[in-house]
């Protein structure tokens, strides 16, 4: 690289809060049981294939979860939820919801036109207005198992619960 290139390369913005929604304890049941199935189906074939079947559904299921967890990361210049990313100078007011208010929002009061990273093994959502002009997307509905500190962090207000 030039010393010309390195000097043009803008630093990277700090982030300032990260957050995997990984599945629950619960999902992985789930997926063991539906492993599980694959035992069911093969064994009158042979119990061997029901096997490797059973292990094939796991490592499958797994390696797509795993693999589509989205990501929620807030640096001092733009905010990722998902594959959304947005400038933080377009994020307006921001608020989190939990029990029937989050479940409010998922559903009575959802805006077709906002931008959804849900997951339903996190029961707390945020909601952040998007203020673009240009952008038709009202504001994003994002689950977090940590709203308060996500609100915090977004709006820049302390909040005693936060941490």
């Amino acid at each position: 690289m030039s010393h010309d290139s390195a000097m043009n390369l803008a630093p990277a913005s700090a982030v300032v809060y990260s957050e995997k929604l990984w599945p629950n304890v619960w999902i992985w049941v789930v997926v063991v049981g539906l492993s599980g199935a694959g035992i069911l189906i093969l064994a009158p074939i042979s119990m061997l294939a029901g096997y490797l079947a059973a292990v094939g559904l796991f490592l499958l299921m797994g390696i797509l979860l795993l693999t589509s967890t989205p990501k929620i990361e807030v640096t001092e210049d733009t905010i990722q939820v998902g594959r959304a990313n947005i400038e933080r100078r377009f994020v307006g007011s921001v608020e989190g919801f939990r029990g029937d208010d989050a479940t409010a929002q998922r559903g009575t009061k959802l805006n077709g036109l906002a931008y959804l990273c849900i997951r339903g093994w996190i029961g707390p959502v945020v909601k952040i207005d998007i203020t673009d002009e240009t952008d038709r997307t009202p504001y994003w509905l994002a689950s977090t198992r940590r709203p308060e500190k996500l609100v915090a962090v977004l709006t820049g207000r302390p909040s005693p619960s936060a941490f």
